[in-house]
């Protein structure tokens, strides 16, 4: 039996973040559906659109590899949206709504946060330059959108959630 290698864990890595990626891209459909104002709705919105632009990065790593795009199920990210789900189930209609799908957002990015920070330096320890570009792009991409949700919910969603008590 071959032992496994390090190229191997990351490409088991990509397929795990690919999974993810593709099931964020529709939980980010319910939840802007889901979302009480239109500035939640319109974060959702355009984390989406980015989403879709970081399904085109993974897509060209696995170029880069000679290898099928293919996802790897994830019961982490699987955990993670059943969460969101039972936000949106449990609180809609609440003035408390937003504040917990911004929470559930965030709850995604942190695990991508995880994900492409492991991958890079794998792909880096690799001497896969062109894929560390690439995962950087990313994590950028997933810091900034933290960032953006940590705003939103300290400048409307929390303290909507709490005027209403």
């Amino acid at each position: 039996m071959k032992q496994k290698t390090l190229e191997d864990l990351f490409q088991d890595g990509l397929r795990d973040i690919y999974y993810a990626e593709k099931k964020i891209l529709r939980a980010l459909n319910k939840m802007k559906r889901g979302a009480a104002s239109d500035d939640a709705k319109a974060a959702f919105e355009a984390h989406h659109e980015e989403t879709q632009g970081q399904i085109e990065r993974l897509e060209q790593i696995f170029e880069m590899l000679d290898k099928r795009p293919r996802g790897k199920t994830c019961p982490a990210i699987d955990g993670i949206i059943e969460e969101g789900d039972e936000i949106l189930d449990e609180f809609k209609g609440a003035p408390a709504l937003d504040a917990g799908l911004i929470g559930a957002a965030q709850a995604v990015e942190h695990y991508e946060i995880a994900r492409y920070g492991t991958l890079k330096r794998w792909a880096g320890t690799l001497g896969m330059t062109d894929a560390v570009k690439l995962l950087d792009a990313t994590l950028q991409e997933e810091y900034a959108t933290d960032e953006k949700l940590s705003k939103l919910a300290d400048s409307d969603a929390n303290q909507h959630a709490i005027a209403a008590e």
